[in-house]
C-alpha cells in the first residue's frame, strides 16, 4: 500500500488565483500557492469546490478553502519531498537560537543543543524496532517518503507554547503527542536534560507512544487521509508500549510483551464488566475515548494484544483494509463494522468471548 494515496487534483488558474471549476488545465506534480502571506508547495491530494488537501514537501498537510489561495504556479511535474538539508534549515529558521537538529536515517530531531545522543538515535532505534515487529508477523511496509520529524522542546512553557501555535492547548497530564497534520512528534524533556532515571522513563514511554503512531502513519500501516479506528491507533501504540515489543533482543518473554499498566486497567475497568461488547463498540465510535479514556486505551490495548499474539495474519489483513479507503471521505460506523467483520467474522459477541478468555488467562 503506498502512503500517497491519490492522484493529483484538477486545478485551474484564474488571475493568479487557486479556483474550484470545471479543469481546463489539469495540473500534475507540484504546485506552489500563497496561504495568509506564507508561500507553500506541495502536491495536491483531493480537491473540491469548497476544500483543497495539498501534500508539503516536509509531509505537513495544509487544507484549505481554494479561494484562500493566490499566487497559483506548478513548480514540477513530480512530487519532490524536501531534502535534509531544507528540512534543517527550516527547522533552525522555526526554533531559533539554542536548537540543534540532527538527522538519522529516517528521522530529523530538533532538540537543545547538544543532547542529539539523547534523542535522535532513540528515535531511529524506535522506528527500527517497530518495521522490524510489523514486518515479521506479516505487515508489508512501505519507507517513509520524507524523513520523519521530531521536536524536544526545553522544558514545559516552550511544549505549551509551541502547542499553542499550532492550534491548541494540551492538557498538563500531557508530555508530547504525535500531530496527524505537520506529521510531526512533539515533546519535551521532563528533566530538562539534567533529570534523573525516573524523568527518563516517563519521557521515553511518551517517545514510544508518540514514535508508534508517527511511524504507523507513515509506513503504510494507517492511512493519514483515512484514519482507522481510534482504538486501532492507541491499541498499536499502547502494545509498544511494553518493554518486550520496543525491545525484542533485550526483552525475550512473552510476559515482556504484556503492557502491566493498561492490563491492570483492563482488569479493574473492563473485566468486571460482564455486559456489552466493547470490541464492537469501539469499533463502531470513538466517542468512549472522549468519555471513559482509560477504560477505551486499556480495551484497545487488550484488543491489540490479543490479535498480535493469536491471529497476526489476519491482524495485518485487517489494518491494510482500514488503510485502504479513499481519502477525505468519512469512515462511516457501517464500514467501520463491516470491515471487521469481512476479517474476523460477523459473530460479534463469540469475537468478545474469545477476547475475554484470552485476557483472563493472561498472567
Amino acid at each position: 500500500m503506498r502512503l500517497i494515496v491519490a492522484t493529483a487534483a484538477l486545478l485551474t488558474v484564474t488571475s493568479g488565483s487557486l479556483h474550484a471549476a470545471e479543469a481546463r488545465s489539469p495540473v500534475q506534480g507540484m504546485i506552489e500557492v500563497t496561504l495568509h502571506g506564507q508561500k507553500v508547495e506541495g502536491m495536491p491530494l483531493a480537491f473540491t469546490e469548497s476544500r483543497v488537501h495539498l501534500l508539503g514537501r516536509d509531509g505537513r498537510l495544509w487544507s484549505f478553502d481554494p479561494n484562500e489561495a493566490t499566487d497559483f504556479r506548478q513548480t514540477s511535474s513530480v512530487f519532490r519531498p524536501a531534502s535534509v538539508s531544507e528540512i534543517r534549515a527550516a527547522l533552525l529558521r522555526e526554533l531559533g537560537e539554542g536548537f540543534d537538529v540532527t538527522g538519522t536515517t529516517h528521522y530529523m530531531v530538533a532538540h537543545p543543543a547538544g543532547q542529539e545522543d539523547r534523542w535522535a538515535r532513540r528515535f531511529e532505534d524506535l522506528y527500527r524496532a517497530l518495521v522490524h515487529f510489523f514486518s515479521v508477523r506479516g505487515f508489508r511496509l512501505t519507507e517513509p517518503p520524507f524523513p520523519l520529524i521530531g521536536i524536544v522542546c526545553r522544558n514545559r512553557g516552550d511544549f505549551d507554547r509551541y502547542a499553542a501555535r499550532q492550534g491548541g492547548p494540551v492538557s498538563p497530564g500531557v508530555l508530547g503527542y504525535y500531530d496527524l497534520e505537520s506529521n510531526r512528534i512533539i515533546l519535551y524533556d521532563l528533566g530538562g536534560g539534567k533529570g534523573g532515571k525516573a524523568d527518563w522513563r516517563q519521557t521515553a514511554a511518551t517517545v514510544i507512544h508518540e514514535a508508534t503512531h508517527q511511524t504507523a502513519f507513515n509506513t503504510g500501516i494507517h492511512n493519514r487521509w483515512s484514519p482507522p479506528p481510534v482504538w486501532v491507533a492507541e491499541g498499536l501504540a499502547t502494545l509498544f508500549e511494553a518493554p518486550g515489543v520496543y525491545d525484542s533482543r533485550s526483552h525475550t518473554r512473552r510476559t515482556d510483551r504484556i503492557n502491566e499498566g493498561r492490563l491492570r486497567d483492563y482488569r479493574t475497568l473492563i473485566a468486571p464488566n460482564a455486559s456489552g461488547n466493547l470490541p464492537e463498540a469501539l469499533t463502531a465510535s470513538d466517542g468512549l475515548f472522549a468519555t471513559h479514556p482509560s477504560a477505551a486505551y486499556a480495551e484497545a490495548w487488550a484488543i491489540a494484544f490479543y490479535l498480535v499474539e493469536t491471529q497476526p495474519r489476519e491482524f495485518a489483513r485487517y489494518l491494510a483494509l482500514t488503510a485502504s479507503h479513499a481519502p477525505f471521505v468519512k469512515y462511516t460506523s457501517q464500514q467501520r463494522l463491516a470491515d471487521f467483520a469481512a476479517v474476523f467474522g460477523r459473530d460479534a459477541r463469540l469475537f468478545d468471548a474469545k477476547l475475554r478468555r484470552f485476557m483472563a488467562e493472561v498472567p
